[in-house]
């Protein structure tokens, strides 16, 4: 499986700043979202903001071979969180011995696993390749299955050569439509990720959610990957996707090196009435070990913040 690339964006945002445009399409002028009530009328908003970490929090660790998914399973133990988002690049195999060892481990370590990941992209101009990157989501929601984990995220990507938004928010929904219809059959939800590409922009996450049409398909909420426009900053961008959120993963910077305000996105996330888990996605300078501790702890303060549990 291939882990999806970042590094040329990142680089071109440090240079270009956090008010970017890229392209006349993803840079659309933001329209007037419409918010999804997150309640029952009447009823009192009780957010359940739980702490995780991303297994990609450790990818220098694990790149390298000095860690394995079993210790970043029992460094959930040490940081003292809730679940683990089993980010699947590093997985010795999918056999089922081998994810069955996995899922007692956590078990044994009173650890759940908030999701995992595939890194197929849905944006494919050929009908060949669509339908191969069908088998492959399908494979690993038989994997997320396997693991017990209720989430699998999905990326869609970027654009083709001649390419338009339009026709990769078409490919991907064509792609997702029938992956949540599997899904959904064993109870797991995907959720596309505001990864690299045509989801960097908040109308497009929430046009697929819409036309997707499905209880068992939302977004996973990277609060850094929205690129700020004119219109709609970061914040914003959040903000008008936080209703349709499955999962969310959290770093303390943006990809321009600007420091985000988490004081300030943990109120969304509150006043969202969201429920589900705050994951840390370690990607710092520092050793992991010394970096990862330190973002989570900032997650569990804030948690405790806003929080009903």
């Amino acid at each position: 499986m291939s882990t999806p690339r970042r590094t040329h964006r990142r680089e071109f945002l440090r240079t270009a700043g956090p008010a970017v445009i890229v392209g006349t399409e993803l840079a659309r002028a933001a329209r007037a979202w419409n918010s999804v009530p997150s309640t029952e009328p009447g009823s009192e908003a009780k957010p359940r903001l739980l702490t995780g970490c991303c297994a990609y929090s450790y990818s220098k660790l694990l790149k390298a071979g000095k860690m394995t998914m079993e210790d970043v399973i029992r460094k959930a133990v040490d940081l003292g969180i809730d679940a683990v988002d089993m980010t699947a690049y590093w997985f010795k195999s999918t056999e089922p011995a081998y994810l069955a060892s996995l899922r007692h481990l956590a078990y044994k370590n009173g650890v759940c696993f908030s999701g995992a990941a595939t890194g197929a992209s849905t944006v494919q101009a050929d009908a060949g390749r669509r339908t191969q990157v069908l088998e492959e989501i399908k494979k690993w929601i038989d994997v997320t299955e396997s693991l017990g984990a209720p989430h699998l995220r999905v990326f869609a990507g970027k654009l083709p050569p001649g390419a338009t938004v339009q026709q990769g928010i078409h490919w991907t929904i064509e792609t997702l439509k029938v992956a949540c219809e599997y899904a959904g059959k064993k109870g797991i939800t995907l959720g596309v990720e505001n990864h690299e590409g045509i989801t960097q922009n908040a109308d497009v996450c929430i046009e697929l959610v819409q036309r997707i049409d499905s209880p068992y398909f939302g977004i996973n909420l990277d609060i850094t990957n929205f690129i700020a426009t004119p219109q709609a900053d970061a914040y914003a961008q959040i903000e008008a996707t936080l209703p349709y959120a499955t999962h969310s993963h959290v770093r303390d910077v943006f990809e321009n090196g600007q420091a985000v305000d988490l004081n300030r996105v943990w109120p969304l996330f509150a006043r969202a009435n969201y429920k589900g888990f705050m994951s840390a996605e370690y990607e710092g300078e520092e050793d992991p070990l010394i970096g990862v501790p330190k973002l989570v702890e900032k997650i569990k303060t804030l948690c405790r913040k806003y929080s009903s549990v």
